[in-house]
């Protein structure tokens, strides 16, 4: 497994990287800043320079991978365009050059809410709505694809266990992004996991779970 991380210099992105780097899987960071990149993650990742908004970009930078984790997602900005480029544009030439390529396994951060549009978080220029239409096109696309729908996501990590649940089902919560990130990794893993969208969580009093029992319990 060789492993394509989009979105790489972002607070989830570094979180995978740096993961996937300590679970000895070979990686590549696709960053639009190589100076950036090299101050943020670890040296064991390959640094590649690439854009999403850039599609020539994205095949040279794929290069040999065999699954992809796109982390992308636009910035607060006063840009209306931002969430349609980044999150539905940007998505949509990642997951083209992931099909050129013949990407084993292609896995798409996301978010709760997707689905309702009169979400507040469609006040940020329908940035819900356009994660909504990437995670469409990437269920048509025809790849073998986990998208991962956390709750409010949170920079310093806890203990609490991880609750997993089926499209649309969720919410409300929060969770800490390193276990956004070890949610991603471990659905590479995860026979149960494909081709599924699972909603996660943390809370502390969920009881703990092994992953193959929480992808497994996901429709």
């Amino acid at each position: 497994m060789k492993a394509l991380v989009a979105g790489a210099t972002g607070q989830t992105g570094q979180r995978i990287v740096k993961q996937l780097v300590a679970k000895n899987i070979a990686t590549i960071a696709l960053v639009r800043d190589l100076e950036k990149g090299k101050s943020l993650l670890p040296e064991a990742a390959e640094l590649v320079v690439g854009d999403v908004l850039k599609p020539e970009t994205l095949d040279s930078a794929i290069a040999d991978a065999t699954v992809i984790i796109c982390a992308t997602g636009a910035s607060p900005s006063l840009d209306p365009t931002g969430p349609y480029k980044v999150d539905y544009e940007g998505t949509k030439n990642l997951i083209e050059a992931a099909k050129a390529k013949s990407i084993e396994h292609f896995v798409m951060v996301s978010s709760l809410c997707t689905s309702q549009f009169f979400h507040p978080l469609n006040l940020f220029w329908l940035v819900l709505y356009w994660k909504k239409k990437a995670e469409e096109y990437l269920q048509a696309s025809g790849l073998t694809y986990t998208i991962v729908r956390p709750g409010g996501l949170k920079n310093e990590d806890n203990d609490n266990p991880v609750v997993m649940s089926s499209a649309d089902t969720l919410s409300e919560g929060n969770i800490p992004r390193s276990k956004v990130a070890q949610t991603c990794i471990e659905s590479l893993f995860q026979l149960q996991a494909k081709n599924k969208i699972v909603e996660i969580v943390a809370k502390p009093e969920a009881p703990e779970k092994p992953w193959p029992d929480l992808f497994a319990n996901v429709a």
